[in-house]
């Protein structure tokens, strides 16, 4: 630090206080009673002040003003000392006083006293000087105090003091802060302004004065300061600070505060900082060494740590000695001192070890390196000479002498190389060797060698950095400051008091070095620090230049796989001993995208396979025809083939599909036409083909059913003469009628078309179309599968019509099964008979849970009764799923009542009580339960059922069953009205066969006539004529009669056997067939009342009729409204072929019996058993 005078006035009186204006433009000094402004530029006094009658001791500058601005003219108060000097805090807020008795007092504006401060002196040491502290970074407000007990003190805000009081052994004047807050300024009796930190450490003189300085202050944001003096002379001086610096590669050492040392890492950006707490002469740093010299001793700090990453450092020496040097350097075990000539080696106790004399001023010094204890020193004198010093040797070794003086000079990291740069700013380079000056460049202020490269050093001047690499042309770039050091692609340059580390890419020299295809030697350029395409382009270069094992390095660096397996495979061949270089660079070519050039490489080494394999790869079609010529055709089909495969790729799709059909690959054109729908063009290719190329026609014949064309595939099939295929695809299109056509043509596929036929009939509804497909495909149990989940659905629906219907087929079913099957028979009859069972179950039941849920009955209660019981005598003891106890009860009870059946009602509601009622039935059973009581306990006579075998009046509630219970003959039930038949069956003697017996039946042989009498009656609206029929002679031979003169009484059922005779005998209007299918045997019924007709369906075998009514009822199958024949029953309620399940099912239009009187009526005897005489009773004819 240096001070420098600016300008220099005297006043008439003694200078006891100055303040600048904030913005620094003007200077007061409070002389005397005046005050006088002068311009801080030149030192103009503006004006002189006057405010006052007495000696004006202080003056200072509001922050916002002289006078506060809220005071229309000045506020005064009084104090109860002398004041001497005074200062505001940075906000403007409080002002301290220091006062002639010691004690400070600090007040804010408007005059009131906060904090008083007492100094242990008392009125013996007066508060000369008191500043605060300008800097916005401390927490707190901090006053600086200067009294004349010679002491310097700081104090908090709050008035807490800082530290302890600092001896300065002169009396203060004046104190101020210097340079925002970081230094202070300190003058009095000793005639001189010094330089102190804010903690107080003196750091040296700013100017030395004839009289006591009696006031200085620091301008605003500068480093100017004013002295004013007791004989009234104003000085105003520059401060000049010197930097204080040392570098060592990668370290940065330099001064900070003036007390503390930062060392900074340049590449990690690392800062440690080391407070000496005093002034800092000179620093060195080498290695793990750094040497800081202060004014009475030298400290020697070393890291903790060999890691090239570590900042800790700690005090390794302490040389308590004052040395005055210019220069300082350490190294691992001594420091070296510079004085002007003469450099001095010390141990780090402080021990002189030696000492070398030069001819001439030192101008540069700087360690090379070398062993602990054996380093080399670099030394540079003003006379131009170049020294190497060994620590260990007391001879200097002189490198090369110059003609111009040394003012830098740096050494090749192999020392063979030797940079200066003179005080003509020249920078040269010489071989130390041979003291050759290898070139020289102008306009170098400094110069470093890189300390990674041998051949690349940078040197600045004239605001540009010049890096040179070798003996190539300079590479210039702007760049501020002077360079200090060069470490791989970083350059450390010093700029005013800071250093930087600039990185700089490499990249112009390593394109130097490839011009000269100097791969190797660009490589290791391009290590230093290039940018991703420089080391691309270095490895382009390289591998152009077949250097592999470079262009390797490069393309690792830039992670190009593609080209590393193309290096790779070239290196495996070249293991294999290929040498052709020209192939090798085709390749490379090839790769690069030099087409034209990789083929005639190609054509030149005798590959011209390669060529054109590269030409087709790349859809360069032209180029590859040009190159071909007429040549080889399997090599033209070939590249068509190739050219398609590129059109397809680029979606021309028609285009390569003529290319395709021109090249004879007729399988991916019929793809593309496929993929893109061109029925037109797959009809048209499938047309061409020959039916012995299966593979494209299967293929078009694909695509067109994918297409919906399925006219096409079958025509395309047809060609092939592939029928399985051609059945398959009407199947899946559905197109039955061609199957079916198909399959009448051949058997064989018989199982193709109606399985799937029944599924397609299943998934769409059509149950029982679904299970005749089954059957006749032979498929009998998914048949039965199909009618069981049909039967199970029916019964959870509460379908219980369509149940009884679809267990009727089941049976139907099992039965084909049983004739079909002979291993299967016996259990097939089984079922057939359970399923039997179980339609009239359900049947019968339909009519129950219609009744009682719905609101309106279509039966008559009759019926209803006689279902009941039907139902009662005939349910198992397991009841079958949907069949309720509680409802045939219900509606047994209620019919009884109605109809007079009193203890038949009474019995019903008695089992009732023991079975689980539903809510809704609760009240009413509960009702009838207590109006039956007022009934009789008997049953209606007229509801007694008849046997019509033995004439036996039964029960109505019939523990056996339906059997009576004297002949245990089984009855025959209508299946409309449910009232006992007159029908007997009979059985045929042994040795009768089926035929045979109908053949007997047929002859009827003739019975002697009956004395039958006619008796007409006639009355005004009508005539009738009445048959009075006499008994018949063969009575007592029929054995039907015959066994009725006698009650069986027995326990077994002995059935009717007819012989022969008996048959004869039978008339065939008597007798109705139930013309079971093999293996069953038909069954025989003859009708004791002949005049009462019977209807029997032909396909279900069910019966219907009436003994009392004088009308035949034509009678279908009983499950559903239309049985296998079609024709309907017409005890069914409503007409159920107009509903939705009737269309599912297609049943016809509803069959319509209409009763008529006839005189003549002729019906098939396998139907109807009425009478064909003319006045015959009322007949039934079916429309």
């Amino acid at each position: 630090m240096r001070a420098v005078l600016t300008w220099r006035d005297k006043a008439e009186h003694c200078i006891n206080d100055i303040a600048f204006k904030p913005d620094g433009t003007q200077l007061i000094l409070a002389a005397g009673s005046r005050l006088l402004v002068y311009d801080t530029s030149d030192g103009t006094l503006l004006q002189p002040l006057k405010g006052h009658k007495d000696t004006v001791y202080c003056v200072a500058y509001a922050k916002d003003g002289l006078w506060s601005p809220e005071q229309k003219s000045v506020s005064k108060h009084k104090s109860s000392s002398k004041i001497i000097c005074c200062s505001w805090t940075n906000d403007g807020q409080y002002l301290a006083l220091g006062m002639f008795n010691g004690i400070i007092s600090i007040r804010n504006k408007n005059g009131e006293e906060k904090v008083k401060i007492e100094r242990p002196g008392g009125s013996l040491s007066p508060i000369w000087s008191i500043c605060w502290n300008p800097s916005r970074e401390e927490r707190n407000d901090i006053l600086a105090v200067a009294d004349w007990g010679q002491k310097v003190s700081f104090y908090q805000l709050s008035g807490k003091q800082i530290g302890k009081d600092r001896a300065l052994n002169f009396d203060p004047c004046c104190i101020s802060y210097f340079t925002k807050g970081e230094y202070i300024l300190l003058g009095g009796s000793d005639k001189q302004v010094s330089l102190f930190t804010k903690d107080g450490v003196r750091l040296g003189t700013v100017g030395e004065q004839n009289s006591w300085v009696w006031t200085c202050q620091a301008k605003p944001d500068s480093n100017y300061v004013v002295v004013g003096c007791q004989d009234g002379t104003i000085s105003f001086y520059q401060l000049i600070f010197s930097t204080v610096h040392g570098l060592y590669k990668d370290r940065y050492a330099y001064r900070d505060s003036m007390t503390d040392v930062i060392v900074q890492h340049l590449i990690t950006e690392q800062k440690v900082r080391i407070k000496c707490k005093e002034l800092v002469k000179k620093i060195a740093i080498y290695r793990n060494r750094l040497a800081i010299q202060l004014p009475e001793k030298i400290l020697i700090y070393e890291l903790y740590s060999e890691d090239s990453s570590d900042m800790h450092y700690r005090v390794k020496e302490k040389i308590i000695k004052k040395f005055e040097c210019n220069l300082l350097v350490v190294c691992a075990n001594h420091i070296i001192l510079c004085q002007e000539k003469r450099l001095q080696c010390l141990s780090f106790s402080g021990v002189k070890e030696r000492e070398w004399q030069m001819e001439s001023l030192i101008r540069y010094i700087k360690v090379i390196g070398g062993p602990p204890g054996r380093e080399g020193l670099l030394v540079g004198l003003k006379n131009g000479q170049i020294l190497k010093i060994f620590v260990d040797n007391l001879f200097a070794i002189v490198l090369l002498k110059q003609a111009t003086a040394v003012r830098c000079l740096d050494m090749s990291a192999s020392r063979k190389k030797l940079a200066v740069v003179d005080e003509n700013d020249t920078c040269l380079v010489y071989d130390i060797d041979t003291k050759e000056l290898l070139f020289q460049e102008p306009n170098a202020n400094s110069v470093a060698w890189n300390t990674q490269c041998e051949d690349m050093l940078c040197f600045s001047g004239g605001g540009y950095l010049n890096i040179k690499a070798s003996t190539f042309p300079v590479h210039r770039q702007k760049l501020q400051g002077f360079v200090v050091g060069y470490n791989g692609s970083k350059i450390f340059c010093l700029h005013v008091f800071s250093i930087s580390a600039v990185e700089v890419p490499q990249s112009a020299p390593m394109y130097q070095y490839l011009d000269r295809k100097l791969f190797k030697e660009a490589y290791q350029i391009a290590c230093l620090g290039v940018t991703d395409t420089d080391w691309r382009e270095l490895a382009m270069e390289a591998l152009e230049g077949l250097d592999f094992e470079t262009a390797k390095k490069a393309f690792i660096r830039v992670q190009d796989l593609r080209y590393l397996e193309l290096i790779s495979s070239i290196e495996e061949r070249k293991k294999r001993g290929e040498t052709n270089n020209d192939l090798f660079l085709a390749d490379v070519f090839s790769y690069q995208g030099k087409f034209h050039e990789a083929a005639k490489l190609y054509k030149r080494s005798g590959h011209e396979n390669l060529a054109l394999e590269m030409y087709t790869d790349l859809c360069m079609f032209e180029y590859a025809k040009d190159f071909l010529g007429s040549g080889d055709p399997k090599e033209t089909k070939m590249l068509i083939t190739k050219q398609a495969d590129w059109a397809r790729n680029i979606k021309e799709p028609k285009a390569a599909v003529e290319m395709y059909i021109s090249a004879g690959e007729h399988v991916k054109a019929i793809e593309i036409c496929g993929d893109h729908g061109w029925v037109d063009m797959l009809i048209d290719i499938a047309r061409k083909l020959d039916k012995a190329e299966r593979e494209p026609l299967l293929l078009c014949a694909t695509y067109l059913k994918k297409l919906d064309s399925p006219g096409y595939a079958a025509e395309t099939y047809l060609k092939m003469g592939d029928l399985k295929a051609l059945v398959q695809l009407h199947v899946e299109t559905q197109r039955w009628d061609e199957a079916f056509a198909l399959g009448e043509k051949h058997p064989e596929f018989k199982d193709d078309i109606y399985v799937p036929y029944a599924q397609w009939l299943a998934e769409n509804d059509r149950f029982e179309e679904a299970q005749k497909a089954f059957h006749k495909a032979g498929r009998q149990r998914e048949a039965v599968q199909v009618l069981e989940q049909l039967t199970n659905n029916a019964v959870a629906e509460s379908r219980f019509n369509d149940a009884a219907y679809y267990y009727w087929m089941l049976s139907m079913q099992c039965l084909d099964i049983a004739q079909a099957d002979p291993a299967q028979k016996d259990t097939m009859l089984g079922k057939f008979y359970h399923f039997q069972r179980l339609a009239e179950l359900y049947h019968g039941y339909h009519a129950i849970h219609r009744h009682t849920e719905d609101p309106f009955s279509v039966h008559r209660p009759e019926t209803l009764f006689n279902i009941s019981r039907f139902l009662l005598h005939s349910l198992p003891k397991d009841t079958p799923s949907g069949i309720s106890k509680v409802k045939i009860l219900f509606t047994l009870a209620k019919q009884s009542k109605a109809l007079g059946a009193y203890r038949l009602a009474r019995h019903a509601y008695d089992k009732l009580r023991g079975l689980y009622i539903p809510a809704r039935f609760q009240k009413s059973i509960e009702l009838g339960t207590l109006t039956i009581r007022a009934k009789p306990f008997h049953d209606s006579e007229e509801l007694v059922p008849l046997c019509y075998r033995c004439s036996t009046n039964n029960p109505l509630l019939n523990n056996l069953g339906n059997v009576c219970i004297n002949c245990r003959q089984p009855f025959i039930f209508s299946a409309s009205s449910y009232d006992v038949l007159h029908l007997v069956e009979f059985y045929l003697e042994e040795g009768i066969t089926d035929e045979e017996a109908i053949s007997l039946i047929d002859l009827e042989v003739l019975r002697p006539k009956r004395d039958d009498r006619q008796l007409e009656i006639a009355n005004n609206s009508s005539q009738i004529l009445r048959l009075v029929e006499t008994k018949d002679s063969m009575g007592d031979e029929d054995p039907f009669t015959a066994k009725l003169s006698f009650e069986q009484g027995g326990s077994e059922f002995v059935p009717v056997v007819v012989s022969r005779l008996v048959l004869r005998s039978m008339s065939r209007r008597d007798v109705l067939i139930k013309r079971w299918p093999p293996p069953l045997r038909w069954q025989y019924f003859r009708s004791l009342l002949p005049d009462a007709s019977i209807t029997m369906c032909p396909s279900c075998f069910q019966v219907g009729g009436h003994p009392g009514s004088s009308c035949v009822l034509l009678l279908a199958t009983f499950p559903l409204p239309t049985c296998p024949s079609g024709r309907r029953g017409p005890w069914e309620e409503g007409h159920i072929h107009g509903s939705k399940l009737g269309q599912r099912l297609g049943c016809p239009l509803p069959l319509l019996a209409f009763r008529v009187h006839l005189k003549r009526t002729s019906l098939d005897p396998a139907l109807s058993t009425s009478s064909p005489n003319p006045g015959g009773p009322a007949s039934v004819m079916c429309l």
